[in-house]
């Protein structure tokens, strides 16, 4: 399965994390919002295998992509996660609309390879988008 997916993740403490070249970030207490990608059709490229790696003990993956490093931090929850099954990479266009949505971003966290803003949104009070899983 193809798609993209949202990881919700809940931050119970204001901490700094070295986050790759993107140098030493602080992130405050709240909600993260982060869009991702998996358009593979095989292996650790397909939406659940991505996201299954996400969510696996952090002793067991290597350092790859900026969520990894706020991932690894020993504090961070899970809340939610959402799987957009799609054949069309949709995260900008979802970043765009969160970027609008939250209180904040962290400037080129997950966007190395687009031209978003940000991959990765802060919201201080985070309660869910009112959807529900559907299929069709």
């Amino acid at each position: 399965m193809k798609g993209s997916y949202i990881l919700v993740i809940y931050l119970p403490e204001k901490v700094e994390i070295q986050v790759g070249f993107l140098g030493e970030l602080l992130f405050n207490q709240g909600f993260y919002l982060y869009i991702g990608s998996a358009m593979g059709k095989l292996g650790s490229s397909t939406l659940l295998n991505r996201v299954k790696r996400h969510v696996q003990p952090t002793e067991d993956k290597k350092v790859h992509w900026h969520i990894d490093y706020l991932l690894n931090h020993k504090r961070i929850v899970f809340t939610q996660i959402y799987l957009i099954p799609s054949l069309e990479r949709l995260e900008c266009i979802i970043a765009k609309d969160l970027i609008r949505l939250t209180d904040d971003y962290i400037k080129n966290f997950g966007s190395s390879d687009c031209n978003c803003q940000s991959h990765l949104f802060y919201i201080k009070d985070f309660k869910g988008f009112g959807i529900s899983k559907k299929f069709i």
